[in-house]
């Protein structure tokens, strides 16, 4: 993937449109959750501005699979500025790790792993986000970004159009799917409880539904399933009427945000992270440009039912960016060519595999 024509002109885009590259200049970053979606864009874009700009932004891959880092990473494998970290999060970290940046981004991310390993959806959340903290505090670390999620909010009560940062919807917490959200929001809670014991510097970026050719093949969000139906020329399945409308953001605009938080986010404060109103979409909608990608249409079918414990009931969720674009972000990728970049980018990886 990573000298795929497009995937480098994506890659370029973020390093070109990052006006910020000097403050990171010298520093250390430990991305946690390295192989996962934003965490191998991430990677990537900042080995590229090592190259182009030489910012020598020393770069730590952490996961709990070696092989998989190192197949995911192979042509950093040499480079003095990389590092992979092999290690469970919910473990306490190495006492070498003296980083300025840390970033946790492990965490189950879709509705299969919400039914099949609950308690790992939480605790990887709760317990994951304490080491990363504890670790921050005794490091002096620069900045935490803790990767929270749109699924914080709840459902929607019907008062708002789209969801701004104070605001709170219905969560039914004695529920097997509540676990991703109510670790998310317990998480969040720690990190205040960090800022002020600790004094840490922490900022919590609030991700809409973020989809982009990095995805895990195995991923079954509602998305990354119509991506790989469309990488396949097959008809795209839907699993209700698709009427749910959500914000979504591409990868690369996800990464771009997280890049600025870095550097122009305040700490103790959440931001929504969303591509825009050009990304909020109704599913069925999202289905159709996607069968357009490829050669197929778009069909109906009921979800069994495991599938039906691993998916959310909130029917719309649209974030407001405002408080993010106050501080100087704006996204950069249209939606048409996101979609078309993604899609055959995995179709020319799947021919790979």
């Amino acid at each position: 993937m990573l000298h795929h024509a497009l995937y480098q002109e994506d890659l370029q885009k973020v390093v070109e449109n990052y006006p910020d590259w000097k403050k990171l200049s010298g520093k250390s970053l430990l991305m946690i959750g390295a192989s996962g979606m934003i965490g191998s864009f991430l990677i990537d874009a900042i080995m590229l501005a090592n190259r182009q700009h030489r910012t020598a932004v020393s770069v730590y891959a952490m996961g709990r699979n070696r092989d998989r880092l190192e197949q995911r990473f192979s042509d950093y494998l040499t480079a003095k500025e990389f590092q992979i970290v092999e290690g469970d999060v919910t473990e306490p970290l190495s006492n070498e790790l003296k980083i300025d940046y840390l970033i946790h981004g492990a965490s189950n991310t879709h509705p299969q792993a919400y039914a099949t390993d609950p308690i790992g959806t939480i605790m990887t959340n709760l317990l994951g986000t304490e080491q990363v903290l504890k670790q921050a505090a005794a490091t002096q670390a620069e900045r935490t970004l803790l990767l929270s999620t749109v699924e914080i909010y709840g459902e929607n009560r019907g008062d708002v159009e789209a969801f701004d940062e104070a605001y709170c919807g219905y969560i039914d917490c004695n529920t097997l799917r509540a676990g991703y959200p109510e670790g998310k929001r317990v998480s969040e809670s720690l990190c205040q409880a960090y800022i002020s014991k600790y004094g840490v510097d922490i900022v919590i970026p609030r991700l809409s539904r973020v989809f982009g050719p990095t995805m895990l093949l195995s991923d079954t969000k509602a998305s990354s399933q119509f991506i790989l139906n469309a990488a396949r020329n097959e008809d795209i399945v839907l699993k209700s009427e698709g009427t749910q409308h959500f914000s979504y953001i591409y990868v690369g605009d996800a990464v771009l945000a997280l890049l600025h938080l870095l550097t122009n986010g305040s700490s103790g404060e959440a931001y929504n992270v969303a591509g825009g109103s050009a990304y909020d979409l109704r599913l069925k909608d999202l289905a159709a440009k996607l069968a357009a990608a490829g050669d197929g249409k778009v069909v109906f079918q009921l979800p069994d039912e495991l599938e039906q414990k691993g998916f959310s009931k909130a029917g719309k969720a649209l974030l407001s960016i405002d408080k993010l674009r106050k501080t100087g972000y704006a996204p950069i990728f249209d939606l048409e060519s996101a979609l078309m970049h993604t899609v055959k980018i995995v179709k020319d990886e799947l021919l790979n595999v």
